[in-house]
């Protein structure tokens, strides 16, 4: 019997749930050593490490403990008053596509019902001021990240996430956004925490301030360096932060701008098409065996590296020479073989600080246990349902999977605007 037939079989209670979030480790490594082989089995498996991951962090916070058992090691001392909202923000991000398709009567209908119930009580302990989990918004630079985080989460789950909410709930996460308004960001990929967080605002409660929205696209547009690629301002860095914030969260702040007919929404096909060469460029990066390329700063968020890829599988914009199964099979196959790695969770079932495993040193200054939640927006393709292609097609190698194993395969070719 699996995880999910033990759970949510007809009439199975899932208030034990929290109890057994545990028994999810041996259901994923079992599956990273013995690889799926359809889409249903990619999809399964996704589903059990999304729950795997998040639910110590919203089974925390739902109950108003999150500030009490989030793990504090004598290294990230100096950042256990940004880790809980790190944590927060970034599970939210990457588990709300999924959220947003709903609770139904399936095993995985269930256990996102569960999530979805999970998801809503945290993001009203989250704001709320009297509540003991009342997280940090104000104090230090860093709550302009995670806020922005979480505001991508609203922006991606608003029926099951903002709808949920009851209207003094909507009023603390409005004045929760908007406190972050006191925190100058730098001339990066940092622009985007205040633009998305206004793009959340404008979406949530029709107003917004336009200026941060207004300068963030301008400087990313001046700072494009060509073939799908941005610089973190007006440098070009080798890391995945393209991925990790840039282009997803550009992404949505200009379909926020296209929804509100707003002149900037015209940028979006561009910076679209800028996102699928980026995309592509990423799913060749996967080499046969599910590796790719540790490089570059916050290397920690392991499989958060693909957030694009997944993102833009999630818009049904892939680039049209790559295949929707190929692109399933190699994301998947990346998630399986990190969280095979010995090391990647702790006894209690938090995340570790490493890439593939515990490994310390790869750690900066501003990481902690809370960020390395960031995995989870590499998870966003489950916001496509069981019945999309993405999951139903049969299985396809991907490109690299195909080049080594001699197969012939059209040149590659780098991405111009269009003038």
């Amino acid at each position: 019997m699996n995880f999910f037939q033990a759970n949510f079989s007809a009439g199975a209670p899932t208030r034990n749930l929290r109890a057994k979030f545990w028994l999810l480790l041996p259901v994923v490594f079992m599956a990273a050593v013995c690889p799926a082989q359809t889409g249903a089995d990619d999809r399964s498996f996704s589903v059990q490490a999304l729950a795997q991951i998040a639910g110590p962090v919203l089974t925390a916070l739902a109950d108003g403990k999150l500030k009490t058992v989030l793990p504090t090691h004598d290294w990230e001392r100096s950042r256990t008053n940004f880790a809980p909202l790190e944590a927060f923000g970034r599970t939210l991000a990457g588990i709300a596509p999924w959220l947003e398709l709903g609770p139904d009567d399936s095993a995985e209908g269930k256990l996102r019902g569960h999530f979805i119930e999970l998801a809503d009580r945290s993001l009203a302990n989250a704001t709320d001021p009297q509540s003991p989990d009342f997280l940090n918004f104000t104090n230090g630079s860093q709550p302009l990240v995670d806020t922005a985080f979480l505001a991508l989460g609203l922006l991606r789950a608003p029926n099951q996430l903002w709808g949920k909410l009851d209207s003094q709930q909507r009023s603390n996460v409005v004045a929760a956004l908007k406190s972050t308004r006191k925190i100058k960001p730098g001339e990066s990929n940092w622009l985007l925490f205040s633009a998305t967080i206004e793009a959340a605002l404008w979406q949530f409660t029709g107003e917004c301030e336009m200026k941060p929205i207004e300068y963030a696209v301008r400087r990313h547009e001046q700072w494009y360096l060509g073939d799908g690629t941005y610089g973190d301002g007006a440098e070009y860095h080798w890391d995945y932060y393209n991925s990790y914030v840039i282009q997803p969260m550009l992404l949505e702040v200009l379909r926020v701008c296209a929804e509100k007919k707003n002149p900037l929404g015209d940028l979006r096909p561009k910076i679209l098409a800028r996102a699928r060469r980026y995309a592509g460029v990423q799913e060749r990066l996967i080499s046969p065996e599910g590796t790719f390329p540790v490089v570059g700063r916050s290397s920690a968020y392991r499989f958060g590296a693909f957030h694009l890829l997944a993102d833009v599988s999630l818009q049904h914009e892939l680039p049209a020479e790559l295949k929707p199964a190929a692109v399933r099979g190699a994301l998947t196959t990346v998630i399986r073989r990190t969280l095979a790695a010995p090391g990647t969770f702790d006894a209690p079932g938090w995340l570790q600080v490493g890439a593939v495993g515990h490994q310390p040193s790869i750690r900066e200054a501003y990481i902690s246990t809370g960020s390395l939640y960031l995995c989870l927006c590499g998870l966003v393709q489950l916001g496509l349902p069981a019945n999309d292609p993405f999951w139903t097609a049969p299985a396809e190698p991907w490109t690299q999977k195909k080049i080594w194993s001699g197969a012939d395969v059209p040149a590659d070719h780098a991405y111009e605007d269009k003038k």
